[in-house]
């Protein structure tokens, strides 16, 4: 599978030709070469491995695609930003086709020495490249988990860092777009990194046209202790693209974080989630609305690990399907030894629109201490037919009835995340999506 997968764009020639334009620290350069490397000796995932036992990927193909810096997008047709409709941002950076489109931010974010945008802007200068060392590629990412993660490790391009230093509470929400244009690649890494006692909320959201594309991205979110971190990201390609992506927060003592995910978009996507809580009295909420039409498949693996004892996790899954859809969710929850006093809970709720959709959905617990309270559940179902014929007796239509009832299914999640416009552009975009139910 080697030779094929990197017979065209993804070449050795390519490779370096690649890093020879880079401006980068070496120390950049010979991680990109470490993972190129695993990349090429690593297989194409297939059925054998189990976390990919419900995903196909036989219509897949690396030689599809360009590499980043090489990708010629087509066509402006991009879907318009929906998490900003009346908010007032700190700051807010594009990418487009895996390369910086601009940043644009309140002068008091360089005051307090808070760095967002380009990460390869702010690698580019050694001062600012020696704070970010520590953190890129070193706790929050692996390389090696499969060839996806060794494939954006290698080639990641277009990525952006929002670096909080310590104590400092940015009031207003920043805002991250990555863009595609049809048939363009985007490798966008995302760094955020909030020292102790910190606080930000960063909305993140992807957006492209009806054309192809490949998304292989990566995300690592380090929260210090004591800090406070509210995430949003909204995954919103076209029915098109194809979306892999590894992301992964760690959280220290007595530190906060809200990581809201939504997914509505992409031909076929595989995401891992993971959480890590290092230290204790670490708090974690994830949130996630999902909701599927036409061919789509979504898969996302999540993992709540609990290193340090005294912590709270809690996870919360909903999903909405239509037409021939699928959706996958394979959850963990894992307490190491030493994690005594624990409190973890995970959950998966899945509602069929349709015959032809199908949820599957994985719970599962990995617990190896004894003082701990975890729970983990998971249901899927059709919408009641006596509450869609009690919605029509009071004069609504049948597709009213139901765009009410699914409403009314995701508000437990709704109701879990703090910001307005966030609820709001949630809501609205599955709306849209529902059609005449059968």
């Amino acid at each position: 599978m080697t030779e094929t997968a990197t017979r065209r764009g993804f070449t050795q020639d390519a490779f370096d030709a690649f890093l020879s334009a880079r401006d980068e620290p070496q120390w950049v350069t010979e991680a990109r070469r470490q993972a190129w490397q695993r990349f090429l000796e690593l297989p194409l995932p297939d059925a054998s491995h189990e976390e990919w036992r419900r995903t196909d990927l036989r219509l897949f193909s690396f030689d599809r695609f360009a590499p980043p810096g090489d990708s010629r997008g087509a066509g402006t047709s991009l879907r318009e930003p929906l998490l900003t409709s009346g908010v007032n941002l700190a700051a807010r950076s594009v990418t487009r086709d895996s390369a910086d489109a601009g940043t644009e931010a309140d002068a008091e974010l360089a005051d307090k020495r808070v760095l967002f945008g380009s990460l390869e802007f702010y690698l580019a200068d050694p001062r600012h490249a020696e704070r970010i060392r520590p953190y890129l590629f070193t706790r929050a990412f692996d390389p090696s988990y499969d060839k996806f993660a060794a494939l954006h490790a290698a080639w990641w391009s277009g990525g952006t860092v929002l670096f909080v230093p310590e104590g400092v509470r940015i009031e207003k929400p920043l805002h991250m777009l990555s863009s595609l244009t049809d048939g363009g690649v985007d490798f966008g890494h995302t760094l955020v990194v909030l020292e102790a006692g910190a606080e930000a909320t960063l909305l993140a959201e992807t957006a492209s046209g009806d054309g192809a594309g490949l998304h292989c991205g990566g995300i690592e979110l380090l929260v210090g202790p004591g800090a406070r971190l509210r995430y949003v990201n909204l995954q919103n390609w076209g029915h098109a693209v194809w979306h892999f992506a590894h992301q992964k927060a760690v959280v220290e003592r007595g530190a906060g974080l809200q990581w809201t995910i939504g997914a509505l978009g992409s031909r076929l996507a595989k995401v891992n989630q993971h959480v890590e809580l290092v230290g204790p009295q670490a708090d974690v909420q994830v949130n996630g609305v999902m909701f599927t039409e036409g061919k789509q498949h979504l898969a996302y693996h999540t993992l709540q690990h609990h290193q340090a004892g005294a912590c709270h996790s809690d996870l919360l899954y909903k999903g909405a399907l239509q037409d021939r859809s699928r959706l996958v969710w394979r959850g963990m929850i894992r307490v190491d030894p030493g994690a005594q006093k624990t409190n973890a809970y995970q959950r998966d709720d899945n509602l069929i629109l349709s015959d032809g959709a199908r949820a599957d959905s994985i719970p599962g617990l990995e617990i190896q201490a004894d003082d701990v309270v975890c729970t983990h559940g998971a249901t899927a179902g059709r919408v009641d037919d006596e509450q869609v014929f009690y919605a029509q007796c009071r004069g609504l239509s049948r597709n009213e009835a139901v765009r009410m009832i699914v409403s009314g299914f995701f508000q437990k999640v709704f109701d879990r995340i703090t910001i307005e416009s966030v609820r709001e552009a949630l809501a609205g975009a599955i709306g849209r999506r529902i059609r005449e139910y059968e």
